[in-house]
């Protein structure tokens, strides 16, 4: 798992799947933030409501994150709410196990998204040499892109006869 980011912009993949990790815990925080909330009521605490209000401001940091990765400093926040969920667990002990479990989706998306995202530049990279090299024997191979067909040939000739 070498040459995961702590700040930086990542690729369209690795924003897309870590964007669902971050964004999917937000809705756990805010779950933990009610058990908090009622576990505070029930023991008679006066801080019931101050948990309630800490965990949805977390929730909807995480949540807001997701939309933020195309910051550099989105990924660095990432990083701070992983810390921030499992120090949740110091009022909900369960929240131990949704921060662990988070922080590894949140590994995981960062190393198989830059994975996918390397892998997708490559292939890209192949499709664009082969359009620049055509084929002998064969008309420009560029000038149709990906997914579009080649030119009519009657509309060929009819430019040609105008012309």
């Amino acid at each position: 798992m070498s040459g995961l980011r702590l700040y930086g912009v990542p690729g369209k993949m690795t924003r897309r799947l870590a964007g669902l990790v971050v964004a999917s815990q937000g809705l756990a925080v805010f779950f933990g933030a009610l058990v908090a909330r009622g576990l505070g009521s029930a023991t008679g605490s006066n801080t019931s409501s101050t948990f309630m209000l800490m965990g949805s401001l977390l929730a909807g940091l995480c949540i807001l994150d997701a939309g933020l990765l195309r910051q550099p400093w989105g990924i660095t926040l990432g990083w701070i709410l992983q810390i921030a969920t499992l120090a949740c667990a110091f009022v909900v002990p369960t929240m131990l196990f949704v921060g662990v479990l988070f922080g590894a989706l949140w590994l995981t998306a960062l190393a198989k998204g830059r994975a996918i995202d390397e892998h997708i530049s490559h292939v890209d990279a192949q499709w664009y040499a082969a359009q620049e090299a055509p084929a002998p024997g064969s008309s420009s191979a560029h000038d149709a892109g990906p997914g579009t067909s080649p030119p009519d040939p009657s509309e060929q000739q009819s430019a040609t006869q105008d012309g």
